[in-house]
């Protein structure tokens, strides 16, 4: 039986928009900024009020905006950033379990197709990939037609001294960082405990399987996800 969207087509420019609006806002769902959403999609903030007084006009709306005062996402906005979400974690899953990119390269190419699978496409991969909970990276893939969830993970620049911790995830919009952080053998699932933090802004830590400890830069640790292991 063929599976329907629960939320009208949308164009690949408000798609951009309404899965910013659903990042930027996290768990609590708090209003973003015209100026958070132009620094995110790389846009002028005039061209931001025109697109969210389109948004908030149409019926049904997706979002609820009041100019100087943020904007949010409708029950049916957020129906379709969960959706696109959805599809990009699959995509990215697919491309690197079934057609071997690496991880570092299934974002951009997920960012692309994301607007444009239908239904019966997002189906058919979900079934080749036994319905996965999670992407490449570390993230949840929410369920069909289903919100998915924010993670509450802790970014390891965050992690205090000899405190054992599992990498759960990483952040995958930046290429370059994922390329480090497998060089350095940092992987999901594996401990880390970080033993100092240094002058130079990085930080040495030991990493589970390795002999020698490691260096992170800062900001490469900004980019990697932990959670504490609970003792035993």
């Amino acid at each position: 039986m063929k599976t329907k969207s629960l939320v009208p087509s949308t164009s690949e420019s408000v798609d951009d928009y309404l899965k910013a609006i659903l990042e930027l806002g996290g768990s609590e769902e708090q209003k973003v900024s015209s100026n958070a959403l132009a620094e995110r999609l790389n846009v002028r903030a005039a061209s931001v009020t025109g697109m969210l007084q389109k948004l908030a006009a149409q019926r049904p709306p997706l979002v609820v905006y009041e100019r100087h005062h943020g904007v949010r996402l409708t029950m049916m906005g957020k129906r379709r950033a969960w959706e696109l979400v959805r599809h990009h974690r699959l995509l990215e899953l697919f491309l690197h379990d079934v057609l071997k990119y690496s991880w570092d390269e299934v974002h951009e190419e997920a960012e692309r197709l994301e607007h444009f699978i239908s239904e019966r496409f997002e189906d058919r991969v979900a079934a080749i990939l036994g319905d996965p909970e999670i992407d490449p990276h570390g993230h949840f893939i929410p369920q069909k037609n289903e919100a998915g969830s924010f993670q509450c993970d802790v970014p390891l620049n965050e992690l205090p001294f000899k405190v054992p911790a599992k990498i759960s995830s990483v952040f995958d919009r930046d290429a370059a960082a994922l390329r480090e952080i497998e060089r350095l053998g940092i992987r999901l699932g594996v401990t880390i405990v970080v033993e100092r933090r240094n002058s130079n802004a990085s930080m040495t830590a030991r990493i589970q399987g390795h002999r020698a400890q490691v260096r992170i830069a800062k900001d490469l640790a900004e980019n990697i996800f932990v959670r504490p292991c609970v003792a035993q």
